[in-house]
């Protein structure tokens, strides 16, 4: 699967870079060509500067919470939300300029993207050293037994488990 994302990589270059110049072309056209290499000298410039405070304020942030003992992720998460942004600021064109202020905008939304990802990929226990315990919701449900095949069975409350069941769900 990843082989063919990597194989379509070319053909998605060549539409993003034909698109930009599409744009680029129309706000010429409408602001004029001299606004239009303004503004995106503008937004290369500031992304420039951004990736480069975006990346101090990043390490920083991670070496704070290691030397004071506590998970990294979400500062690495904002870092990385805020470095994305910012990258695509300095790439010249409208398309890239505009989704990076999108991200730089939503970065909160863009930071808990990232921390469900990771913990997708490297598991609850190790995502919960990366950001620190996890809040759940919980909410009291049917007690479920697990047979051997690991199929849910619900069963009576009385004949099911001795004690208090209780199903949540990860909301954080």
């Amino acid at each position: 699967m990843q082989r063919r994302g990597i194989a379509l990589l070319p053909l998605g270059l060549a539409v993003l870079a034909i698109a930009e110049i599409t744009v680029f072309i129309s706000v010429a056209h409408v602001l004029g060509a001299g606004w239009a290499l303004l503004l995106l000298a503008a937004f290369e410039i500031g992304g420039m500067l951004l990736l480069r405070r975006e990346g101090i304020k990043g390490w920083r942030g991670f070496q704070a919470a290691a030397a004071e003992g506590r998970p990294p992720g979400p500062q690495v998460a904002n870092s990385l939300a805020g470095l994305a942004g910012a990258l695509l600021l300095a790439i010249p064109g409208f398309l890239s300029s505009v989704a990076g202020l999108l991200l730089l905008i939503g970065r909160p939304v863009v930071r808990r993207w990232i921390e469900r990802y990771t913990e997708r990929q490297v598991g609850a226990a190790v995502a919960g050293d990366l950001f620190g315990p996890r809040r759940v919701k919980v909410r009291r449900g049917e007690p479920v037994v697990v047979v051997e095949e690991q199929t849910p069975v619900h069963t009576p409350p009385a004949a099911a488990i001795e004690g208090e069941v209780v199903e949540g769900e990860v909301v954080r």
